[in-house]
């Protein structure tokens, strides 16, 4: 059972939802779908569920540019990010479009027909269906959605209760009145503690070595003021996010400048919000700020819970578990019955589907980003990966429009493809992600990721202000970008529509 459409989107996210958006509103002209593996929309947002889910940005940058986020929370909660998608998606029409319960398996670009064609397993029968479509986008993110990354602990065999890693909560999980420790130090952890402490006997945050954290408040004060004055919403989104913006790239470009002046500036925050009976080596990193992603706390729960007793941090490595909790390589003994592996992410583009250029594989480790958006050598496709140093749906919206002024640029200059095509001297030994962070999952992502250019637009710097200089106003035609092909007359396509 074939299906062709002009544009196939993989992913019905953040990125995917965004990008079917922006082909009706940047009026291209497109018939699109979307496939989709889960069954409803949303990604990310759709299958973390754990307690407390909420966004590590601010929503007025995390939401999407074109459609304002009302709200006056600053981090928002999973199942509002969810809706707001969802919302999105039916506003514009998106969601007819949608293929549920497929997974992408394979994308294979043929020369000779100047298309792509993609085979998706539909996972509640089992079938085989296979999709055509002249250009490709990947909006999957880069994680693995079947698989968090958990190293194995030693000892972890005696340990008598449950080891849950946040990436696949159980729905039953009782941890009311139960001792719990919660592995790690990033964003999840720190969302978890604060989130469990309320049912928990006690929770304990192990980690091997410390995060920045920064405390903000959970509601807006100019976003609420702003409401309260009656300051038409769009208006009031559109100034508070070009605030967020520039304050997002201030914080790090301080980081990056004067990486002293920042740490002293978090850390004196921090000591301000924990008190004197915490132990400030707890939250006293050994890297400068943003070397990894900066945590962040609304309201400061986190550090309320810690001085409240119902939580703690421990900084150590483990020697291994027991019966009935964790030692640590100190001596010390760190009682649990319930164990939360908090552990990070396993790397995976495309959401594991195979690619192939007429017929020989391609490895995205040897290719290298254009723009941070396409793909050296690989025609009519872009892969959509947003910031990691600012909020991804700054990056995602960019993207998308840039790839609507290919679209648009096609179709006035009656062509039917476009590539980039790097020279020898514009690949660098650097993954895509790199250059920005050091955090954990990047370095393990470095074996899968696409590499970081040399020069000029092969360049990823993460600099909103440089990406929509870049991809909004730069000529389409550089000397590096390749269009071509002649316009053939397009076949009626019927609406594809959800299962």
């Amino acid at each position: 059972m074939a299906r062709h459409v002009d544009v196939l989107i993989i992913g019905a996210g953040l990125s995917g939802i965004g990008m079917a958006c922006h082909l009706t509103r940047e009026g291209t002209g497109r018939s699109y779908a979307i496939l989709e593996r889960r069954t409803a929309i949303g990604g990310t947002w759709d299958l973390f569920r754990y307690p407390g889910i909420r966004s590590d940005s601010d929503m007025l940058t995390f939401g999407y540019g074109f459609r304002p986020w009302h709200g006056t929370k600053v981090l928002a909660d999973g199942p509002h990010i969810r809706r707001y998608i969802a919302d999105t998606a039916d506003e514009y029409g998106v969601t007819p479009h949608i293929r549920f319960g497929r997974k992408a398996t394979r994308a294979s670009w043929s020369s000779a027909e100047g298309r792509w064609t993609v085979e998706a397993v539909d996972e509640q029968t089992g079938a085989t269906e296979t999709y055509t479509s002249n250009f490709l986008v990947g909006c999957t993110g880069y994680y693995d959605y079947d698989k968090g990354y958990r190293p194995r602990f030693p000892g972890e065999e005696n340990f008598r209760g449950p080891i849950v890693h946040p990436q696949h909560w159980p729905e039953d999980l009782d941890y009311r009145g139960k001792r719990v420790v919660v592995i790690g130090s990033g964003a999840t952890a720190i969302t978890l503690v604060p989130a469990m402490s309320a049912d928990a006997a006690h929770v304990t945050m192990l980690q091997r070595s410390p995060t920045y954290i920064t405390a903000l408040p959970a509601d807006d004060p100019v976003a609420v003021g702003l409401k309260r004055a009656r300051v038409p919403a769009a208006l009031a989104y559109k100034t508070g996010r070009a605030r967020n913006i520039a304050l997002q790239r201030a914080s790090f470009q301080l980081s990056r400048t004067n990486p002293k002046l920042s740490r002293k500036l978090l850390l004196a925050a921090v000591r301000a919000q924990v008190g004197k009976s915490v132990d400030m080596r707890h939250f006293s990193p050994a890297y400068n700020p943003w070397d990894q992603r900066l945590c962040v706390v609304p309201n400061g729960d986190l550090f309320k819970v810690l001085r409240s007793g119902r939580a703690s941090i421990a900084t150590d490595h483990i020697d291994t578990f027991t019966e009935t909790g964790i030692r640590l390589r100190s001596g010390e003994e760190l009682p649990a019955d319930i164990v939360i592996s908090a552990t990070g992410l396993t790397v995976q583009m495309l959401g594991g589907a195979a690619l192939d250029l007429d017929g020989e594989p391609v490895t995205l480790r040897d290719r290298v980003a254009y723009k941070g958006a396409l793909l050296g050598g690989i025609p009519n496709a872009m892969v959509v990966i947003g910031y990691t140093n600012a909020s991804w749906t700054l990056k995602a919206d960019l993207a998308a429009e840039y790839f609507c002024r290919l679209l648009n640029h096609l179709r006035d200059t009656g062509q039917t493809r476009f590539v980039v095509e790097p020279e020898p001297g514009d690949i660098s030994d650097q993954s895509l992600m790199g250059g920005a962070l050091t955090s954990g999952y990047i370095a393990r992502g470095d074996a899968v990721m696409p590499r970081q250019g040399t020069r000029g637009p092969w360049q990823a710097i993460n600099n909103y202000f440089r990406d929509r200089a870049l991809l909004r106003k730069a000529p389409l035609e550089d000397g590096i970008m390749r269009f071509s092909g002649e316009t053939a007359e397009r076949e009626p396509v019927p609406q594809t529509r959800s299962a």
